[in-house]
């Protein structure tokens, strides 16, 4: 690429990248006055993010927020890799039934799910018409379809035949070869889709509002209380959830890169 071009092209991603950070801007700015009905706010202030702080149902909804999150990621990856490596390995033939019904989800909305969940299980009188497991259930299939392509796109990028065969050799089971070998090789695959399926939950407010009880509460419900009581403070709320899964996703990328960095390492050994 010649130098011009190079330039240009940095130019045009620098455009875009600011273009796309303004309403985020302008969202941290507003919810630090008090005032901003002219041109230039007024009234600087951190009384919105002191309340929020210091209100116990905001910390709860934020611990909560990530609970319901971790929980059905970490479910759906471990069936999903048991689902492939049973498939790919005995039943190769059965691969495009599985796709299609992985793919399902994406035609069910929010609300036609958690009502159907509703009518099926809340008066079952077993585990399952526990609020939290149905919730739990609900959001496991709502990010089945981007955990399975995560996870099936990485597997396509590798000889997984080829390194099955050959931990066989070395005297590992199957199962054994394929959570040590496979899985370590497609960490970047489970890593993107893990982090879309947070991304997605985050800003879950249909099926979390169907289907929890009072006792249950996320970031997005909070944020809708908060837009009754005052705009500042609901922007005040966003910009925690923003940090929130800008710091869940730093982590993350940090520790692949840091699981990355010891493999090579290894390798170089």
């Amino acid at each position: 690429m010649a130098k011009g071009s190079k330039v240009s092209a940095n130019i045009v991603m620098t455009i875009v990248i600011i273009w796309l950070l303004i309403p985020l801007a302008a969202t941290i700015v507003y919810s630090l006055f008090e005032d901003w009905t002219g041109i230039i706010p007024k009234g600087f202030t951190l009384a919105n993010y002191e309340l929020i702080f210091s209100d116990s149902s905001f910390l709860t909804a934020m611990y909560q927020t990530v609970l319901i999150c971790i929980v059905p990621i970490v479910i759906t990856i471990i069936l999903v890799l048991l689902a492939l490596f049973v498939v790919t390995v005995y039943f190769p033939r059965l691969e495009k039934y599985m796709q299609i019904l992985c793919m399902i989800p994406y035609t069910i909305q929010g609300v036609i799910l958690s009502v159907s969940i509703l009518v099926l299980y809340a008066k079952n009188g077993s585990i399952l018409s526990d609020r939290m497991v149905m919730l739990i259930g609900a959001y496991c299939i709502i990010i089945l379809p981007h955990i399975y392509n995560g996870i099936r796109n990485g597997m396509r990028a590798i000889n997984m035949n080829m390194l099955l065969e050959a931990a066989e050799m070395l005297g590992d089971s199957k199962l054994k070869a394929f959570f040590k070998v496979i899985v370590p090789n497609i960490i970047t695959g489970i890593t993107v889709s893990s982090l879309l399926a947070v991304s997605l939950l985050f800003g879950d407010y249909v099926i979390i509002r169907n289907l929890s009880s009072t006792n249950v509460n996320n970031m997005q419900k909070f944020l809708y209380q908060a837009m009754k009581r005052s705009s500042t403070e609901a922007s005040a709320v966003f910009v925690v959830i923003m940090l929130i899964t800008c710091a869940i996703t730093a982590i993350v990328l940090s520790l692949q890169s840091r699981s990355g960095a010891e493999k090579v390492s290894k390798q170089g050994e």
